[in-house]
């Protein structure tokens, strides 16, 4: 009896094991065989939105998961590109955001662990954005491979949408990354809206109609070795003229953009926000001979973004009124030039110095001003100075001459050289006279419409050497 009961105990172990066995080994789209967990989840998730997403993280933690890597080709995702994708791919990022929880990260943002949905190298066509929606984590990762909206994409959306209702940052440390967006001329590329320290590597972004990548609100978003384009080129393309969008639009502060290149787009970058950072940038995305910027900033009255070893290709700068500007060690290609446009006549705190300009020697020069709205009224603190220029007019707030005469009145003429007119602040001069036989009395006469006039009160063969300086501190034309 004994033996007969120990029998049947060990067949039913067996039997336990090989369904155990069976079951964990079965490829449900949560990667841990559990199908109930991955059908809950998605169930709760479109039904009741937000509020159960906590007891789906700790029944996912009472599961053991293996693995915080999520592959969409185990959710039924066509790496061919041939078939919609869309849920599949939903699917992968709802059930990675219910990975079981490794504490927090700013202000209760949930740390799921580093986990990723992972592309699998696969092309794969999306009829609607993929949107996080409203469930807060951080530490997650969506890289390694291509996305490619359908003909019937909506035209307002991007591609991946970090969106959410709520007026709180609800995303934190999230990766695109290795990603290659086609956008198919049915709206953008990436939005990232309302999220902390995001960031964007390694991605190819094209066929934009919008913009390649929006930035809103939030805080600390980094994009860098990135290509983005709306027409794949590498220059001299015929539909140069026709080329719209944004390559970047930055709407928020404390940004960096890092070693990209903007290809084609109306407007390269735009920043509308304070304390960004702009590094490496190659934009020959239109030229500004067809009506293209390069970086165009729109942050009047407050800009504080700095601008630094960018390359500048056929197309320029646009910066209005600004305020507390640095452009520096970048190089401008091809009479591309840098245009202080004034809204309200306010220009403070500009740097534009140690740069290289080359044209063709059409007369264009580097730095020219719009004024078509307002004159600059206030000019405080704004120096141009150390750039070197080839083939195009040189314009710097800092100029200094000589002149050898024989007479009594020397006039030294510093517009061609002056950015702001009318405007002389400050000025040293020195007279020298060496073989005078008398110590002639000098005076400096008058300083009008950008000239200097030193007067003597003999006749003297002298040289005066004039030293002039717009940078004004409080200054108002």
């Amino acid at each position: 009896m004994v033996g007969r009961n120990a029998l049947l105990l060990g067949f039913l172990h067996v039997i336990l094991v090989i369904i155990q066995y069976a079951e964990s080994s079965y490829p449900y789209p949560d990667g841990t065989g559990n199908r109930d967990l991955s059908i809950k989840a998605s169930h709760i998730l479109r039904s009741n939105g937000v509020a159960p997403i906590n007891a789906l993280r700790q029944q996912a933690a009472l599961t053991g998961r293996r693995s915080r890597i999520h592959h969409v080709t185990d959710y039924g995702a066509d790496p061919t590109g041939r078939s919609d994708s869309t849920d599949a791919l939903e699917q992968a990022i709802v059930d990675a955001f219910t990975s079981p929880v490794d504490g927090h990260l700013n202000e209760g943002v949930p740390n799921l662990g580093g986990s990723e949905v992972h592309l699998d190298g696969g092309t794969y066509m999306i009829s609607r954005p993929l949107r996080l929606s409203d469930i807060s984590g951080g530490n997650f990762m969506i890289h390694g491979g291509s996305l490619r909206a359908s003909d019937d994409f909506s035209g307002n959306g991007h591609l991946i949408e970090l969106r959410s209702s709520s007026s709180s940052s609800l995303y934190e440390y999230i990766t695109f990354k290795e990603l290659m967006l086609d956008s198919n001329f049915r709206g953008g590329g990436i939005a990232i809206i309302n999220s902390i320290r995001t960031t964007v590597d390694n991605c190819y972004i094209s066929h934009f109609t919008t913009a390649g990548i929006s930035i809103q609100d939030g805080h600390e978003t980094y994009i860098r070795n990135s290509f983005i384009g709306q027409h794949i080129n590498i220059g001299g393309d015929d539909r140069e003229k026709d080329f719209s969008g944004i390559g970047i639009n930055i709407t928020g502060n404390d940004n960096a953009v890092t070693d990209v290149v903007i290809f084609s787009a109306s407007i390269g970058v735009m920043v509308q926000g304070q304390a960004n950072m702009l590094t490496g940038i190659h934009c020959y995305n239109k030229a500004t001979a067809l009506g293209g910027t390069g970086i165009y900033i729109r942050a009047p009255g407050l800009t504080q973004t700095r601008v630094v070893n960018c390359y500048l290709d056929f197309t320029g700068i646009v910066a209005e009124d600004p305020v507390q500007l640095h452009v520096t060690g970048s190089f401008f290609l091809g009479n591309a030039f840098i245009l202080l446009k004034s809204v309200k006549g306010v220009a403070s705190g500009v740097n534009i110095v140690d740069n290289m300009f080359a044209g063709d020697y059409t007369g264009v020069p580097i730095v020219q001003l719009d004024q078509s709205n307002a004159p600059f009224k206030t000019v405080d603190q704004v120096v141009i100075e150390r750039n070197n220029v080839r083939g195009m007019v040189l314009k710097s707030t800092v100029a200094r001459g000589s002149l050898w005469k024989n007479g009594t009145t020397w006039t030294l003429d510093f517009s061609k050289v002056l950015l702001f007119p009318n405007l002389i602040p400050h000025v040293h001069y020195a007279l020298h006279a060496g073989s005078a036989s008398s110590f002639p009395r000098h005076i400096l006469r008058s300083v009008s419409r950008n000239r200097v006039t030193v007067q003597t009160d003999v006749v003297v063969s002298a040289t005066v050497h004039v030293s002039v300086d717009q940078t004004t501190v409080g200054g108002h034309i």
